[in-house]
């Protein structure tokens, strides 16, 4: 009988797995022995593949993970892994139980929550806790001494919790000016000061921070973005103390081609118009994939040159006009490389003048990712079938 295929259509995401891991190793060297890395696989991992990105990373050192929700980290657990896994966000108090099942730990950032959780923690068990601090991010957190004072003392006293960290969140470690990284960080050093005893992991750290802050590392840093290969920001690149490895690429192939007359329209709104013969390609991928209509422009590579997107991107598919005719099945890279040629994750930010973080992260589950170890494809993952093939031949 034959094996099902992973999928079933000509556009997929590519991840190199070896990158992630490279990134991590390179992480480690650069911080002191003694301090130690939680790497951020919330939101699937920026796009790239929670399970896959969260094992990669513990296997090259990173100590536990974070996550946003308590939802991101029960699917972790359920697929086997085992590291710390810190949720950040917000977790309703009444799921404190879950959490203690599942061995996660939470996030307090006010005494209310924690005194409407005690009631949901059960006599034999304990919750381990982070406590938040909001020294001007402005989200959650606590603020001031005496709140922190309060929560630890209501933390110790109670058999319900134990308190394993405490953290803060940088607004502006990726860009050029620190002065307000150094005030954030003098505001932390502060509220530290009224904890009785210091918990097992101290962070403040985020990309940004870790790759160019010493004084920020504490005992612990969370690497999020550079783990995945992209820059906190484009001021960052040149400040960078070791050169990041992009993680992510993607790729289609060409379903259609045709030579089209001077003066034919293409696409919805009829916003391009060809100037002369011309050939146009039709490419199985648009906004629903990630692959957003402000994108309308944006050069993709096919057989290493450039070519450019014409018309608006469909919700299924785009238009890309080629200076000869080329074949049916012709691989076409989004982002990634191709001879000499490269599509950057940043390149396409730029063009919807956004950040890298939201490139990655809208890249749509239904868009089937593919993982490489060694330069070989090792598993499938289609979103759409709800399968995941671990394979040991080439993918076509």
């Amino acid at each position: 009988m034959e094996l099902q295929k992973p999928f079933f259509r000509d556009t997929w995401v590519e991840i190199n797995l070896d990158n992630v891991a490279y990134n991590i190793i390179q992480l480690k060297k650069h911080l002191p022995d003694d301090v130690s890395v939680f790497v951020a696989v919330k939101a699937n991992a920026y796009g790239h593949g929670d399970i896959q990105v969260a094992r990669t990373a513990i296997e090259s050192g990173a100590e536990g993970l974070a996550v946003a929700f308590l939802d991101e980290a029960i699917r972790l657990r359920k697929h086997g892994i085992t590291s710390p896994i810190l949720v950040l966000g917000a977790t309703r108090p009444k799921d404190a139980n879950i959490a203690i099942e599942h061995n996660i730990t939470l996030t307090v950032f006010s005494m209310d929550w924690l005194l409407t959780a005690e009631d949901y923690v059960g006599e034999d068990q304990e919750l381990k806790l982070h406590i938040k601090c909001d020294t001007g991010m402005g989200r959650v957190g606590v603020r001031s001494q005496s709140e922190l004072e309060d929560i630890e003392r209501k933390i110790s006293q109670s058999k319900s919790f134990m308190l394993e960290g405490v953290f803060t969140h940088f607004a502006t470690s990726d860009e050029v000016d620190d002065d307000y990284v150094q005030e954030q960080l003098k505001r932390f050093n502060w509220l530290l000061q009224v904890l009785k005893s210091k918990p097992k992991y101290i962070h403040t750290a985020n990309s940004g921070a870790s790759l160019r802050f010493p004084e920020s590392y504490f005992n612990t840093v969370r690497f999020g973005i550079a783990m995945y290969g992209l820059s906190p920001s484009k001021e960052m690149v040149p400040l960078l103390p070791y050169p990041l490895k992009e993680v992510l690429s993607l790729h289609t192939r060409v379903v259609h081609v045709k030579k089209l007359d001077a003066g034919e329209k293409i696409s919805y709104g009829a916003t391009y118009e060809t100037e002369k013969d011309e050939w146009i390609i039709t490419l199985p991928i648009g906004y629903a994939d990630g692959w957003l209509r402000g994108l309308q422009g944006q050069e993709v590579l096919i057989n290493g040159f450039r070519a450019p997107i014409v018309g608006r991107v469909c919700m299924d598919q785009c238009m890309v006009k080629v200076p000869y005719e080329v074949e049916v099945g012709t691989k076409v890279t989004l982002i990634g490389k191709q001879g000499d040629e490269c599509i950057s994750v940043d390149e396409i930010a730029e063009r919807l003048d956004t950040i890298n973080y939201e490139i990655a992260c809208l890249l749509s589950p239904r868009v089937p990712r593919i993982y490489f170890k060694e330069n070989e494809p090792i598993e499938v993952v289609n979103q759409l079938l709800a399968s995941s093939d671990f394979i040991n031949n080439d993918i076509e």
